[in-house]
């Protein structure tokens, strides 16, 4: 008997839609076709549409150190209520996840207590050169991360040579922060107290675009894959274009859909985030680069602070906005409004981080790959409401934004963990593999 079956909705396959059933047995995807074998659970897909379970590139679940703002439990309970089925997590924690040591606990602290699969970012520094250069076959790391600007402790990694090293020494994927922070110092006076409209005048195009510049030198110096994470500015944009090949790029929901100054006059500091959300100009270029697929990824950089600390006055309010549980509504919205098609999305959110990361047995619908399933609802409208934020700081920049389009199951190892937007099961996730 099979475990469960899919019926009488559209499945993405080989880059369309097709009029088949999926059946998925001892969580693997058994068979593509016209099922009649009994099942112990049938989901009636009508007028629905079946993808392959969505990754999210770049969430922080703040465990350990800020479990009050978020932790593993709650932020994979966030992913699964917006359908994605695994996420990469960041090592900017406290202590961060710069050790084997510590990434052997984020692995303990995640079993039997997140839903969805996951995998973890080695958080380079200036003194694991030694570190980077082994972890190939660790379990569960997904890739180097690499705060070029913009973090605290040792995860800031600002100096050139010290750039090189985590380089020069990586064994996997490094993703990286692209911020210059010698910039960022000497802007620092450019601040106004109390006006978050100066975030993008402090951290400027400038000093993305030198950090950016720096990153692919170095990566091409030595034949090493970077994915540079949350890409901002229009120069960026046109310059990854030229570097493509072992350089990825990513772009973030939010960055697709608010701009300055609009946003800040809506949002205050809830529109803070690093780096920052700039001005229409910025906006246009970034959705050039999605219509063209520049652009590799789309990571919702997750990064959930409480209201309490998101109303202090500029600058001491923390940058960072939650967007796991709202990646998928908000890209299926615009999708339905023709700004990307429903491929490039899948691209974006399934193939291309499989691709790129090496991830085992994932982001196509094929048989003898793991069933994992995002299904979704193209014409359901819903509204982004705080009070059904799953994330522990209960809040969502998008708040009382009507979309088209979202997740009505999340489908992880053959198993329904969200239906209709209630949360089911145990939490069962496990780690990523990798090639």
């Amino acid at each position: 008997m099979l475990d469960l079956t899919i019926k009488n909705g559209q499945c993405y396959i080989d880059g369309e839609l097709k009029d088949v059933d999926v059946s998925i047995k001892d969580q693997k995807i058994h068979q593509i076709g016209q099922i009649s074998e009994e099942s112990k659970v049938t989901i009636d897909a009508k007028g629905l549409t079946v993808l392959p379970g969505c990754i999210d590139t770049q969430t922080h679940f703040r465990e350990p150190g800020s479990t009050d703002t978020e932790d593993l439990h709650s932020g994979s309970r966030a992913a699964i209520a917006g359908g994605v089925t695994a996420v990469f997590e960041m090592p900017n924690t406290n202590p961060p996840t710069s050790n084997k040591r510590e990434f052997q606990r984020k692995l303990d602290l995640a079993k039997n207590r997140m839903y969805c699969n996951y995998a973890f970012y080695f958080g380079a520094t200036a003194d694991n050169a030694d570190d980077l250069a082994s972890l190939k076959d660790l379990e569960g790391c997904c890739g180097i991360k690499l705060f070029a600007g913009s973090s605290t402790g040792n995860l800031l990694v600002a100096e050139e040579e010290d750039i090189d090293k985590v380089f020069k020494n990586s064994s996997k994927v490094v993703a990286v922060h692209s911020e210059d922070e010698s910039i960022l110092k000497v802007n620092k006076k450019l601040i106004k107290q109390g006006d978050v409209h100066t975030h993008p005048v402090w951290r400027s195009a400038e000093c993305a675009i030198s950090s950016t510049r720096r990153i692919v030198r170095i990566a091409e110096k030595y034949n090493k894959k970077a994915h540079v994470l949350h890409i901002t500015t229009k120069e960026e944009i046109d310059f990854l274009s030229q570097h493509k090949g072992n350089i990825t790029f990513e772009i973030t929901p939010q960055h697709l859909t608010i701009y300055a100054p609009d946003c800040y006059d809506k949002l205050g500091t809830y529109a803070q985030m690093n780096p920052p959300i700039r001005d229409k100009s910025h906006y246009d270029r970034l959705w050039y680069a999605v219509r063209n697929n520049f652009n590799d990824t789309i990571g919702s950089d997750h990064a959930p602070h409480l209201k309490i600390n998101k109303d202090k006055e500029y600058p001491n309010s923390p940058s960072g906005m939650p967007g796991v549980q709202t990646l998928m509504p908000v890209m299926l919205n615009h999708v339905n409004d023709n700004k990307l098609s429903l491929t490039q999305l899948i691209n974006l959110v399934c193939e291309n981080p499989v691709k790129i990361f090496g991830i085992k047995n994932k982001g196509f619908i094929k048989e003898g790959f793991d069933a994992d399933f995002t299904i979704v609802d193209m014409n359901k409208k819903i509204e982004i409401k705080n009070e059904n934020i799953e994330s522990k700081c209960a809040w969502s920049p998008f708040n009382g934004n009507k979309f088209k389009g979202t997740p009505t199951h999340t489908i992880i190892a053959g198993k329904i963990k969200m239906q209709d937007g209630k949360i089911l099961g145990d939490a069962e996730g496990t780690p990523l593999e990798f090639s």
